[in-house]
């Protein structure tokens, strides 16, 4: 790690490594620890909700992260031979 390098950047990188609840809930609760920064910085109580919305919005984005993750995976899957589906042609068969 570099001495240029964000001091949150750990908890940052551990946060996307948990599960993606726990995730969204460490990236509301840094947004809120972060509004609440702000509200005895600044003295305004509506930069508390400033940090809120920031938590809110670093939790969506875990949820996007954590689809394109799936997604990627899955379109993996979708070319493996064992998983394509197979078609069947039942027209042939005359009762």
């Amino acid at each position: 790690m570099n001495d240029n390098d964000p001091k949150l950047k750990k908890v940052v990188e551990g946060a996307n490594d948990l599960s993606l609840g726990i995730s969204i809930v460490v990236a509301i609760l840094i947004g809120i620890a972060i509004g609440i920064g702000m509200k005895k910085w600044t003295g305004e109580t509506w930069t508390l909700w400033l940090g809120v919305v920031i938590g809110i919005g670093a939790a969506l984005r875990n949820i996007q992260i954590a689809y394109k993750k799936q997604k990627a995976s899955l379109d993996e899957l979708k070319d493996d031979p064992r998983f394509r589906s197979r078609r069947f042609d039942y027209e042939d068969d005359e009762d």
